[in-house]
């Protein structure tokens, strides 16, 4: 592909100075930590192995223009989620591995509005706010049948923050709409790129990585230290935001059983949870927050379970375990309460439809909350 194209992508440089100072310890043969966060692309969908993925091909980036260094990748992608997940799984998935660069990629998953702008920033922030200091790179993926994405809001968070941002959309759609390009040559289903494709989306984030190098190689006066900024773009509600699985103290199980199988990776979802199989049972969570969610799964073995979910006592939604979609079973994620304030709420959660024939268990994976 012409450089240009790839240039035609970069929407923002950045400050750089978290970047190099990375590059620099890089150069001196340090180990680094690369972590890439983001859905079912960063994750490797329709790559034919995960070696030509985007965030792969990156990985080797670094590899290659730092060969002294020991450099750790880590794949913090899972399909389906958005950012409002990621806000509360990031300090298990990704702070825990003192990150020194993260890739973030939430454009296809979540919606070009407000709340995702504002679950956008969440994350964001809570990198960048991370006592390791992590240098941060936004990019931007898209749907290749008709160019929507996140792209506006997010990256209207990211310009705030002042970080490297390159659009997909921008570069590799914008060939498509010029003829340059064949839809089918990079993608088989508009959304997930194949090998190519992915091996395109790579090219744009690396060619913008590339000129940051070359400034790190050549330039003599150092570049501004990074300062966040003291206030958010947003409410910021979603900083901060917090995960409970089977491992958490507040919970009362009475019918629901420990799912006490050992996690294999981030993307082994369906884990660290609680079953149930009885129509009555019932789990209790206590937390203290200003919005909940529940995490469950909805799978396409059906029939499937229905659950009733109440907080403190009243009425707060039906959990339908029933998948209409036929790719796999989902981590499905439902807002549950929404409040004005944060406050401590008693979350629980009832089986109340065990149909005949069910194949699989009712599965809660998680509780999450917001703080404001």
């Amino acid at each position: 592909m012409d450089r240009s194209v790839y240039d035609r992508g970069i929407v923002n440089v950045g400050n750089a100075y978290r970047m190099q100072r990375v590059m620099q310890r890089a150069e001196n043969g340090e180990s680094i930590t690369v972590v890439f966060l983001g859905g079912s692309i960063t994750q490797d969908s329709a790559a034919t192995v995960h070696e030509k993925c985007y965030a792969y091909r990156t990985y080797l980036w670094w590899c290659e223009n730092f060969p002294k260094a020991s450099i750790r990748y880590v794949n913090a992608g899972i399909g389906a989620t958005d950012s409002r997940f990621a806000a509360a799984r990031l300090s298990e998935d990704v702070l825990s591995k003192h990150p020194d660069v993260v890739y973030c990629e939430f454009s296809v998953n979540d919606e070009n509005t407000a709340l995702y702008k504002e679950s956008f920033e969440g994350v964001l922030r809570s990198i960048l706010s991370a006592e390791c200091e992590p240098a941060v790179f936004v990019f931007n993926n898209v749907f290749y049948d008709d160019g929507r994405s996140a792209q506006e809001v997010h990256n209207e968070v990211a310009m705030y923050y002042d970080l490297p941002i390159v659009s997909i959309r921008d570069s590799i759609f914008e060939e498509l709409l010029l003829g340059n390009l064949n839809r089918a040559d990079i993608t088989a289903d508009n959304l997930h790129p194949n090998d190519y494709g992915h091996e395109l989306v790579a090219g744009v984030i690396t060619n913008l990585m590339d000129i940051i190098r070359e400034r790190f190689l050549t330039e003599d006066e150092a570049v501004t230290p990074y300062v966040l900024p003291i206030k958010a773009l947003t409410a910021n509600r979603f900083f901060g935001a917090k995960r409970y699985r089977n491992d958490y103290e507040g919970i009362i199980a009475n019918g629901f059983l420990k799912d006490e199988s050992e996690q294999q990776g981030v993307r082994d979802v369906f884990k660290k949870g609680f079953f149930a199989e009885q129509a009555g049972a019932e789990l209790t969570f206590s937390v203290a927050a200003a919005a909940i969610y529940v995490q469950y799964r909805k799978t396409i073995a059906h029939p499937a379970g229905i659950a009733e979910v109440f907080v403190d006592g009243e009425p707060a939604g039906v959990l339908d375990a029933n998948f209409e979609e036929t790719w796999g079973d989902c981590l499905f994620m439902q807002q549950v309460y929404d409040g004005r304030s944060f406050e401590k709420h008693t979350v629980t959660i009832r089986l109340r439809e065990v149909p005949e024939g069910m194949e699989k268990p009712f599965y809660l994976v998680a509780v999450l909350t917001r703080n404001a």
